[in-house]
């Protein structure tokens, strides 16, 4: 029987360029993927994300889209999507695709006609204005990649908007010719098959229509061309910013079981974020947003299970999706330390809803050892190694051969030396590993309705460095401990409970039992 999005456990994100080269040409293909659904299915895997592989000149990797309806020739041909489409639905696996909506690359035909001449039919399906009465920027909105938010067209005499780089201008979701031809993008897809879309940087679908200066931040005391020193509510978050997201989410309803996840950041300046979690999440019953407060890296026990609470309490109809890390995110393992990344890992797969597993977490890939010369990734602000994106994004470990078992030829990025152990062939035979830790808990994912549906009720065990939660539906009670400490914690819970998975733990205890000894960064999921 084929799931639907309500019984579906867990998402796997696959990072197209480094999953698996089948050409030989050390870029990862659409081929690859296909190659590897087996493994997702072994893995326990129900769904998955793949990052952009439309046609595109890659200034920003793939999200600068020249063509919605391509796929890009370094990814393969629409009969290789045909093809993966295919074999993931034989397997019972959807497949969930990324939207860039609110910006295309400059290479699109939409903005090559848009900037030919002011009376163009496609002039405002971008956001142009006049320059500033000193000749400068309409306004004061900074870019997330550093710089001003406009750039000067010479041949027309307007800025043009780009929340972004200069080569992915902002489209204007104001016109309804936009909006349209966004959601026609969306059938396009579903059409082929797609089951699901996340949604990129949707904070820019609506803005300001004044187009005011945002205000300045009174807690930043740095220059004024930092983004930090701004309070961003002019440039995003609009008055039509649910509209326009209910807008193209409609068209979920003309398809059966389809689902859109939005990326999306709340702003701790714009009020509280769980306030702005629950707004997105409850644009329609077929829509959500990415827990993504793991992201900040704060090692507390009850602070983290107050914020999954908050988040889980907002809304209650749509899928909750806890995510630890993604494309845009240093690794887990290089963020916290191999004992806690599995800690994490191991809680994150025990929440409601669908979990969220990056590329290589699974195995404990860590950023990548790159030189500067290495680096490709120069979108961020700072433009350097240390900040650029491809430290997470170096290619998959499926052995310990030259290239990991990615290319046969020079990956387009180089593999991390830590191949030797962190790889797939390796672990599979470790019943101890880190990958099987995934394996076993992403089949009891599939296997215990509690762990997907059940209800979420944070629990005190004596201990305040122990996260705890109990998981409840239809008389089936599971509980989750983590010890986030760095020495040993003796808990207690409020019935008798059987270890049925741990961190460390090879065997489960037959044992009933109401007090633990957990180890440092030890995490165990008991059954009554």
């Amino acid at each position: 029987m084929t799931k639907t999005w309500r019984d579906v456990g867990s998402l796997y994100q696959i990072y197209p360029r480094s999953f698996q080269d089948t050409n030989r040409d050390g870029v990862g293909d659409l081929k690859g993927i296909t190659s590897r659904i087996g493994y997702l299915s072994w893995l326990g895997v129900e769904s998955v994300w793949i990052s952009p592989f439309f046609t595109s000149p890659m200034t920003d990797f793939g999200y600068d889209v020249s063509n919605y309806r391509e796929i890009d020739p370094s990814f393969g041909s629409m009969a290789d999507f045909d093809e993966l489409i295919a074999e993931a639905h034989s397997y019972d696996i959807k497949i969930m695709i990324d939207l860039v909506p609110c910006h295309t690359s400059d290479q699109h035909a939409w903005f090559a006609e848009s900037r030919s001449s002011r009376d163009n039919p496609k002039r405002d399906y971008y956001v142009w204005r006049d320059p500033a009465e000193d000749g400068g920027a309409p306004n004061n909105w900074r870019s997330l990649a550093a710089g001003r938010s406009w750039t000067y067209d010479e041949q027309t005499g307007q800025y043009y908007l780009h929340s972004f780089l200069p080569t992915q201008p902002d489209l204007n979701w104001d016109n309804p010719e936009v909006r349209e031809q966004m959601k026609d993008v969306v059938r396009f897809w579903y059409d082929r098959g797609v089951d699901g879309l996340r949604v990129d940087a949707i904070w820019g679908i609506s803005k300001d229509p004044e187009l005011s200066d945002d205000p300045i931040n009174p807690d930043y005391h740095e220059d004024l061309e930092q983004y930090g020193s701004y309070v961003h509510n002019r440039c995003k978050y609009g008055p039509n910013f649910d509209n326009y997201l209910s807008e193209l989410a409609s068209v979920n309803q003309e398809y059966e079981d389809r689902y859109m996840v939005f990326e999306f950041y709340p702003d701790e300046q714009l009020g509280d974020i769980y306030d702005q979690y629950s707004r997105v999440r409850k644009i329609s019953s077929d829509t959500s947003a990415f827990y993504m407060e793991y992201r900040h890296d704060r090692w507390h026990a009850s602070d983290t299970l107050w914020s999954m609470k908050a988040y889980l309490d907002g809304e209650s109809s749509s899928i909750p999706f806890f995510c630890i890390g993604n494309h845009d995110q240093p690794r887990i393992a290089s963020r916290l330390g191999y004992e806690k990344a599995r800690a994490l890992s191991f809680q994150n797969l025990m929440t409601p809803g669908i979990s969220v597993v990056y590329y290589g977490d699974e195995i404990g890939m860590e950023n990548g050892d790159l030189s500067e010369s290495q680096i490709q990734d120069t979108f961020s602000p700072s433009n350097t190694k240390f900040d650029s994106r491809d430290l997470e994004r170096t290619p998959m470990q499926w052995d310990d051969s030259q290239f990991a078992g990615f290319s046969d030829n020079s990956p387009w990025l180089p593999v991390h030396k830590n191949k030797e152990w962190a790889n797939v062939m390796a672990q599979s035979s470790h019943d101890n590993s880190l990958l099987s830790m995934h394996r076993r808990l992403l089949h009891l994912r599939s296997q215990l309705p509690v762990l997907r549906f059940g209800s979420f009720e944070p629990l005190d065990v004596c201990s305040g460095y122990v996260l705890a939660f109990k998981r409840e539906l239809d008389g089936a009670r599971a509980y989750v401990v983590v010890n986030y400490a760095d020495s040993p914690q003796r808990i207690s819970l409020p019935e008798q409970a059987r270890v049925v998975a741990s961190t460390s733990r090879l065997v489960s205890f037959e044992q009933k039992t109401t007090g633990i000894d957990l180890g440092a960064h030890e995490a165990l999921l008991l059954m009554v």
